[in-house]
């Protein structure tokens, strides 16, 4: 069995009774950075053995994880913070898991893009998760693809990309589509802003742009 298990994404609270033990129980942690997971397990006095799993490895390490598996071992798999495989490393091991006849399953907790959603007072009914953009090839004719969806999209930003991708949202999307940019989720310094693109453009030029960023999009109007 694989368990995905979801861990807090700022507040240690968030994580889940069930979460905490299943992690004690496993025969094995896989974490995508052992050095941020280690001060999680340790807060909640987890003893468990850790190994890293994350973009740089996962390939090379799946198919050693999958034997353990078959063999009858019980292992979760971490992220830093959040969901396994919503933007983190994570779908690779339940494919081949699933392949080998392995059961695999996800707890329900913590990710950024749902509280972002929910709080952003953009419709949240029907909406789509676009996860980060492209950095460079491919991003201008998402934007443009995007810019016609009739649903809420929804996709994460680093900071030092803030400002370009506002600049893009009043370009393709126009200055007065609706927006939400939800800082630092569960953290002490969380924080929103709503208001047209233009508006959030102007704003993040003069509130220097720091920490983790979900985008919340308005969907265009028929």
């Amino acid at each position: 069995m694989i368990y995905l298990i979801p861990t807090p994404i700022g507040n240690l609270e968030d994580i889940t009774l069930r979460a905490i033990r299943l992690l004690k129980e496993v025969d094995l942690i896989l974490a995508e950075d052992t050095r941020v997971s280690i001060k999680l397990l340790k807060h909640f006095e987890i003893g468990t053995p850790l190994q890293s799993f994350h973009m740089h490895n996962e390939h090379k390490k799946v198919e050693t994880v999958v034997e353990h598996l078959k063999n009858g071992k019980t292992v979760a798999l971490i992220s830093d913070a959040g969901t396994p495989g919503i933007s983190d490393p994570g779908f690779l091991l339940v494919r081949e898991a699933l392949k080998e006849g392995v059961e695999v399953q996800c707890l329900p907790g913590p990710t950024a893009l749902i509280p972002a959603l929910v709080q952003s007072g953009i419709p949240c009914d029907r909406f789509v998760f676009e996860g980060f953009l492209p950095p460079k090839k491919g991003r201008q004719t998402r934007l443009e693809q995007m810019a016609l969806e009739t649903r809420t999209q929804v996709f994460y930003e680093s900071p030092h990309k803030l400002l370009k991708t506002l600049e893009q949202l009043v370009t393709f999307f126009g200055a007065n589509r609706s927006i939400a940019v939800v800082r630092e989720i569960s953290k002490l310094y969380e924080s929103t802003f709503r208001g047209s693109a233009q508006e959030g453009l102007d704003f993040f030029e003069v509130h220097p742009p720091k920490g983790e960023f979900v985008i919340v999009v308005e969907g265009l109007k028929k």
